[in-house]
């Protein structure tokens, strides 16, 4: 029963994203409806982001600093570890498992709405695809925004690190900055952004899948928005494991 209903879902899932991929009826409808998201999604999340990822790189550089204190491993490896561990791994999978909650949970609620009222049956009467214009532009508009979101979790995670570590004295300025400039990977930051670019476009594709073929009311609705999230995040981890295998 749990693999009919898995293939019911999947099949369902890549047939939505055959039709959301149409060519647009009008370009200036669908640019307008993606820097409307583009808004929504990237600004809109930029606080809760700059909040997470100053305590990251706090919690990962008290943390480390005090693995290390008692071993003979130099102490600018801290900033070291810090920058390595945020770029490859916090930066990219705990703000996408954020925006997950965020914004998955606010696209499939939005588009569930919008179809237990009926508005999408009546855009498609009007011969409009609504597949394609209610999921294309936020799935572009995700895709852009979350990797620059990422971006700048990593650099707050790191200034997050540098006020935990520097300011109260337990390494020097020198020290953090010479393990911040020690053993750089620049392919590490190319592996975050393959993450970001992949987890946005499951995040946002999965919460509008759920949003979409909502069916019953309010109750409905929310179990829509909570499976939406529960199932983003597993996937996100899921990914996460697979890429890593990938590219490292």
């Amino acid at each position: 029963m749990f693999l009919v209903s898995f293939f019911d879902h999947l099949g369902q899932y890549f047939l939505l994203l055959k039709s959301a991929v149409a060519k647009p009826e009008r370009f200036s409808m669908y640019y307008k409806e993606t820097v409307r998201q583009m808004d929504a999604i990237g600004v809109g999340s930029l606080f809760i982001v700059l909040l997470i990822s100053v305590f990251i790189g706090m919690v990962t550089a008290v943390q480390f600093a005090d693995q290390l204190g008692d071993s003979f491993i130099p102490s600018y490896y801290i900033g070291y570890i810090v920058r390595d561990i945020t770029i490859i791994e916090m930066a990219p999978t705990i703000t996408c498992l954020v925006l997950a909650g965020k914004v998955g949970s606010n696209l499939a609620a939005e588009i569930g709405g919008m179809r237990q009222k009926e508005h999408i049956d009546a855009m498609e009467i009007m011969g409009v695809n609504t597949a394609a214009y209610l999921i294309m532009p936020k799935i572009i508009a995700a895709v852009i925004m979350i990797p620059l979101l990422v971006a700048v979790s990593a650099f707050v995670s790191i200034i997050g690190g540098y006020l935990a570590t520097v300011l109260p004295g337990s390494l020097s300025h020198t020290e953090y900055v010479l393990g911040l400039r020690s053993f750089f990977e620049p392919s590490y930051v190319r592996i975050m952004f393959v993450k970001a670019c992949v987890f946005a476009f499951l995040l946002t594709s999965i919460s509008c899948y759920y949003g979409y073929y909502v069916k019953g009311g309010s109750i409905e609705l929310g179990e829509a928005s909570t499976s939406a999230v529960v199932v983003s995040n597993v996937l996100i981890l899921l990914f996460d494991f697979i890429i890593a295998l990938l590219l490292t």
